[in-house]
This record gives structure tokens, C-alpha cells and sequence, in this order.
């Protein structure tokens, strides 16, 4: 059972936010310091990436553990409650991402996915965004 009623919950679920999320703004944060420029969310692009370096022809997604169903992450737990609602969704959100990101590589685009949890190591995130950019 849901620990809110329905305007609370309406009010808790309000708030989240698809861009400009703390984590999307850590990345952005230090692939900038890192001396590289990019553009946000092409829409031209399948699933709108979080970051595009259109000369390079690579894009980076910043994904949140819980919406984007990150494996063997605790961050990724389901609801107690409606489970009917959230598989299918969570699942959903899961599978589209997967096609999205071949359709990306079938364009010829590199993809790099960021997970939320990752971000507790920015050094190790931050070396690992450095080798994709410059390979």
C-alpha cells in the first residue's frame, strides 16, 4: 500500500523531471571541463539524445537507474505497490532504449549510456566518457 494519498503522490511525481536532471548536469559539467562542446537533446535524433557531438558522430545518455530498469542495481527496485502499472512501464521504457541505441548505431552514431549509480565514482565516469569522446 502507498505510503501517500493521490495528491501527494500527484505531487511527488510532478516534480521529476526528464532534462536538466542533477546527474545529466554532473556530466555536463565535466565533459565541458573536459574541453568539449555539445549540443542537448536532438530531437533529429532516435530517443533525443541527453548530449550530442555531432562532428564525432557520438551521443551520451544519462540514464536514472530506476526509470531506464539498470540490472543488478539497487536504485533499480520496483514499487511495492501497482505493480500492473509499473512493469509494463518500467519494461517498456527498458525496450525502447535498446532500440533506440541500435537504431543510433544503424545511422552510424556511438553510444555511450551513463548510469545514475555510476556517478558515486565522477574520476572513474569521467575517464571513461574521455576514452569514448576521443576514440
Amino acid at each position: 500500500m502507498d505510503t501517500l494519498d493521490s495528491n501527494e503522490r500527484s505531487e511527488r511525481m510532478r516534480r521529476i523531471r526528464a532534462k536538466n536532471t542533477k546527474p545529466e548536469m554532473v556530466v555536463r559539467s565535466f565533459v565541458h571541463a573536459l574541453g568539449f562542446r555539445y549540443r542537448l537533446y536532438d530531437k533529429s535524433l532516435p530517443g533525443s539524445p541527453d548530449l550530442v557531438f555531432p562532428a564525432r558522430r557520438k551521443v551520451i545518455f544519462v540514464h536514472g537507474c530506476f526509470w531506464h530498469r539498470h540490472n543488478r542495481c539497487s536504485l533499480a527496485r520496483l514499487p511495492k505497490s501497482r505493480l500492473d502499472f509499473w512493469l509494463p512501464k518500467l519494461e517498456g521504457n527498458r525496450r525502447r532504449d535498446a532500440h533506440k541505441l541500435r537504431q543510433l548505431s544503424r545511422l552510424g552514431w556511438k553510444s555511450l549510456v551513463i548510469w545514475e549509480c555510476e556517478l558515486r565514482d565522477p574520476v572513474r565516469v569521467m575517464f571513461k566518457t574521455l576514452m569514448f569522446l576521443e576514440d
